[in-house]
């Protein structure tokens, strides 16, 4: 085998269909799009939303609300959670950031907030970007501390 006589399987390739080539070829006429219309023309695309000149949905529905261009968004973690990593031998002692994202519990550039949401039996100390009160008040019921970043 060389690279000159190399071709596909036999087969695996179909030849084009020629259409547009005058009656006598059998696709001559209408060249296999139908009769008259739109969708016949040379060029033709439907637009994405297109609904045949009806005023689409996207221009039907109002717009609503607003956007806070001043938002932070906070990626919480609850107690319960934290608890149950101290139970699996996962977590102990001080935590930061790094412990929370070695064991996927936020990614490397959210902003994390602990959440009060269960028990929180170990005595911890927690340093993150933000605590909400009952979280920041049962960390220090048990004895830890909450420790907050500045950004």
């Amino acid at each position: 085998m060389e690279l000159h006589n190399l071709k596909p399987a036999k087969g695996s390739v179909k030849g084009t269909k020629r259409v547009g080539r005058g009656e006598g070829s059998k696709k001559g006429g209408t060249s296999t799009r139908g009769h008259n219309g739109q969708k016949s023309r040379s060029g033709y695309s439907k637009k994405i939303g297109f609904e045949g000149g009806q005023q689409p949905l996207q221009r039907r529905v109002p717009k609503f609300g607003f956007t806070n261009p001043n938002r932070v968004e906070y990626n919480g973690v609850n107690l319960d959670t934290i608890q149950a990593l101290v139970d699996a031998k996962k977590l102990k002692g001080t935590i930061v950031k790094q412990d929370l994202m070695d064991n996927g519990l936020v990614q490397k550039n959210d902003l994390v907030k602990i959440l009060g949401r269960g028990e929180l039996t170990a005595k911890l100390d927690i340093t993150v970007n933000a605590f909400s009160a009952t979280a920041k008040t049962a960390i220090e019921k048990a004895g830890g501390t909450a420790t907050v970043i500045e950004k």
